[in-house]
């Protein structure tokens, strides 16, 4: 395809500027996380980690991480608890993260976007994922739902896990 020496120029303008020159870079993710209500003894809010992670199972982002923040500065000390989050990329960050630090939800559907201007899908390449949700709760146990996906989105799409116990429905959303 040939294009003229003014739509040459422009492209040129939108790569050097740093923009995106095709409206497929454009995106949006909406994940919805429930946290169950349970009947135990004593019910302490899970912690919890999503993020996504490339074919080899390295992170490719972080998209929120939920622990008991405030004056409280022992709350970083169990995120260990989150043991594979953790291993691949909690030990490495300096806590809160910015714009991904978040406090324990109580139970309910809770929910998170972000777009592909900014934030952690800013510089994700566009390739096949999977989503990560992890839970783990004091006095609890530990849950870890995947859900597979490709970035960008090539159109609306509804993709949904749900956990057995610490985790209810987990529902990714993507639109192009």
């Amino acid at each position: 395809m040939l294009l003229s020496r003014s739509a040459s120029l422009a492209l040129a303008v939108l790569v050097i500027a740093g923009l995106p020159a095709s409206p497929a870079a454009a995106g949006e993710m909406s994940l919805a996380v429930e946290v169950p209500t349970l009947s135990v003894a004593e019910y302490h809010r899970p912690y919890l980690a999503a993020w996504l992670e490339r074919e080899d199972q390295s992170v490719a982002a972080n998209l929120s991480v939920w622990y008991q923040t405030g004056n409280r500065k022992e709350g970083t000390k169990w995120l260990a608890e989150l043991r594979q989050w953790w291993r691949r990329s909690g030990r490495d960050q300096t806590f809160p993260i910015d714009g991904v630090t978040g406090p324990t939800k109580p139970a309910g559907t809770h929910q998170v976007r972000f777009n592909s201007k900014q934030g952690p899908l800013a510089s994700l390449a566009a390739g096949k994922y999977q989503l990560v949700v992890e839970a783990a709760r004091e006095n609890g146990g530990r849950e870890v739902v995947r859900i597979p996906f490709e970035w960008p989105a090539k159109g609306p799409q509804s993709l949904q896990a749900r956990g057995t116990h610490e985790l209810g429905a987990v529902a990714l959303n993507l639109t192009p």
